[in-house]
This record gives C-alpha cells, sequence and structure tokens, in this order.
C-alpha cells in the first residue's frame, strides 16, 4: 500500500464531509464524548496541522503551543482544506515515509505514522458524517486499508487511549463496522 496516497485519499474523503456540515450543525454533539461538531473538525485540523510538522522533521518543543485552541477561524472548510495539503504534501515529500517523526508516542518512522493519520482522519470523518446526519458509509478500500493499519496496533492503540475501548459488534459485521468497533464506536 502506498500509505502516503491512502493518507490523502482519506483527508479527500473526509474534506466531503467536513463541506457538508450545515451552518446550524456545528454546535451538534458527535459520537466523540465532549466534542461538537465544531471542536471534533478543530481537532482534524489540528491533527492535520502535527501531522505537516511532524512528518517535516520538527519536534512537538519546536511546534510548542502555537496549534492549541480553535484553528478554525471563520471558515473552517477554508482551514481543513489548507492542513490537508500540508499534511499530504507532508507525507509525500522524498524520504518522509522512513524518516522519524517525534510524535508524543515515538519517534516512530514517517510510514507508521502516516498510517495512525489514515486512520483518524477516517474515523474522525465518520464521526463528523454521523453527527450531521450524512451518509456515513465509508469507501471501502480506505476502511480496508485502516483495518491494515490498526489490526496488528489494536491493542496498543487502545491502551494508548486513541481509541476507545473496542465494542463488540459481534459475528458477520462489514469492514466498516469491524474498524469502527475496533475504535470503540458502536452503530
Amino acid at each position: 500500500m502506498d500509505i502516503a496516497e491512502v493518507h490523502a485519499q482519506a483527508l479527500d474523503a473526509t474534506r466531503a464531509y467536513v463541506a457538508g456540515v450545515r451552518d446550524d450543525q456545528w454546535g451538534a454533539p458527535t459520537p466523540c464524548e465532549d466534542w461538537d461538531v465544531r471542536a471534533l473538525v478543530n481537532h482534524i485540523v489540528t491533527g492535520n496541522e502535527w501531522a505537516a510538522e511532524l512528518a517535516a522533521g520538527k519536534t512537538i518543543e519546536l511546534v510548542g503551543d502555537r496549534l492549541d485552541g480553535d484553528v478554525l477561524g471563520d471558515d473552517p472548510v477554508a482551514a481543513y482544506d489548507a492542513s490537508a495539503a500540508r499534511a499530504s504534501a507532508a507525507f509525500r515529500a522524498p524520504g518522509a515515509l522512513t524518516a522519524p517523526c517525534a510524535v508524543s508516542y515515538g519517534p516512530v518512522p514517517g510510514e507508521v505514522y502516516a498510517g495512525h493519520r489514515l486512520a483518524d482522519v477516517l474515523l474522525h470523518g465518520w464521526d463528523v458524517a454521523t453527527a450531521t446526519g450524512q451518509d456515513a458509509t465509508l469507501d471501502p478500500a480506505l476502511v480496508d486499508a485502516a483495518l491494515e493499519v490498526v489490526l496488528p496496533q489494536a491493542e496498543m492503540l487502545a491502551g494508548s487511549g486513541a481509541f476507545g475501548g473496542a465494542v463488540d459488534l459481534g459475528e458477520g459485521t462489514d469492514a466498516q463496522a469491524r474498524l469502527l468497533g475496533l475504535a470503540g464506536r458502536g452503530l
């Protein structure tokens, strides 16, 4: 799998959900406890900005508190677009996937961090879609790619607090339901 390309596709898929948020929905609750839609989209955009910085070789200390607070401004979709372009470009840069990224749980190779960002962006896209009544059917190829990343690391991700506790959705669930269940989201 070309993780940089799949990550970029997940950014594009989630962008459609962000663009689909109506003006009256930014304060709506989401599947992410304690976050309304605006706070959730802010989290996604901030994550994109962190990815751009860390994949380019910066450290958490160098970035400092510059990305704290609301980064959406008056145009959340434009903020999303700018952050997604930076994150996508950072992982596509020559050598970025093999270079170490100084993440809070690392350092890890850029390829590992890009995989985590893929899963985060895709799952939070589902959260935005669900919170705003959009069709939350995820692209099956992106779901399969996210599962490829998440399955071998499910225990570590759950233990890190990145995911809620896994939800057993029973046998016969499709790939999307399996991914959502691993990430602590029921249907």
